[in-house]
């Protein structure tokens, strides 16, 4: 598996979220990633921290560059915390845990090996997502999530699905709304 070929796809992926999920500075986005998936195993079998290392900074390096901050999902051993820098973690009761990757994920770990200041996260709400191999990040997104189409369809071998979130819509036929939230 080409490690060039997953930072490009990691990054342009990010890179077409930001850009049709319309971000803007501040705002955070979780990814879910299974390196094991990206290797074409089975989820959770083989984690990887090379692979977790390079899909962190592809997606951290594009993330800042929009001003997005980033939040990496835990896998089920550490019951999907979030890692994430402290500064987005404002208003979120912060968890004693540090990812490994065995028992966090390998992205997960990594994340925390590369914020300047992360923490631990047992809930958050982000604004949009990336799932990388079938990794459940729905539970960390704000209400109401709503799917993005990326052109981007495949991190090494594993799928790729995006979503954004927008306020709930409320009111009847006769509301109006404001175009720019949807």
């Amino acid at each position: 598996m080409d490690t060039l070929d997953i930072i490009k796809a990691a990054h342009n992926a990010a890179a077409e979220l930001c850009e049709k999920a319309k971000l803007k500075p501040g705002q955070t986005v979780v990814v879910g990633c299974s390196s094991s998936e990206i290797l074409g195993k089975e989820i959770g079998t083989d984690s990887n921290i090379e692979i977790g290392t390079a899909v962190f900074i592809a997606l951290n390096n594009e993330l800042k560059n929009h001003g997005v901050q980033l939040a990496a999902q835990c896998c089920e051993h550490l019951n999907r915390a979030v890692i994430t820098e402290r500064s987005a973690a404002v208003g979120y009761n912060i968890v004693n845990a540090v990812p490994a990757p065995k028992a966090g994920g390998a992205f997960a770990a990594a994340a925390y090996e590369g914020f300047s200041d992360p923490v631990a996260l047992e809930f958050f709400k982000a604004d949009a997502g990336i799932d990388i191999g079938g990794t459940l990040i729905g539970m960390h997104l704000k209400h109401v999530a709503v799917p993005v189409r990326l052109n981007v369809k495949q991190v090494g071998k594993a799928t790729l699905t995006a979503a954004r979130t927008r306020p709930p819509l409320i009111g009847g036929t006769r509301t109006g709304y404001d175009e720019g939230l949807m």
